[in-house]
């Protein structure tokens, strides 16, 4: 299933991610890529477009994007096996620094990593396997 990230979304203080469905006048409507479920949300919710979410590195900052690519290439392309709510702050580093291996030790906390994974496991359970954004896909087709 090809769903770019430029239309998933976090928002702030509920759980999961969402898929872009349709704008409104001062709303989005999205469905959560969990459960189905369709909401509105409001200029008052902070919602991030996961394709304008990058990470720290010791160089400069690495999109999700490729993250969520490597991460991928190190699972297959399947759900992480660890469960990240037992998981100690170094079996995240660990498994980290296979995907990321220049992440930034001090900028990085083990709770990003948590998200990361988590963020992962739901797009590779919704059928999402193309963590390319947009822009990317169209210079590629070009």
């Amino acid at each position: 299933m090809l769903f770019m990230l430029k239309n998933i979304l976090a928002i702030t203080g509920k759980p999961g991610l969402y898929k872009l469905i349709s704008r409104g006048n001062n709303m989005l409507i999205v469905e959560s890529l969990v459960d189905g479920k369709r909401m509105p949300t409001y200029a008052r919710d902070k919602i991030v477009a996961l394709s304008d979410v990058s990470m720290f590195t010791d160089a400069d900052d690495i999109a999700l994007s490729e993250v969520l690519t490597n991460a991928g290439k190190k699972e297959g392309l399947k759900a992480v096996a660890m469960d990240v709510k037992k998981a100690s702050n170094a079996e995240l580093q660990a498994w980290f620094d296979q995907v990321l291996p220049n992440w930034d030790r001090d900028r990085v906390y083990p709770s990003d990593i948590r998200k990361l994974i988590q963020w992962y496991n739901i797009l590779i359970q919704a059928g999402i396997t193309d963590f390319t954004v947009e822009e990317e896909a169209e210079e590629e087709a070009k």
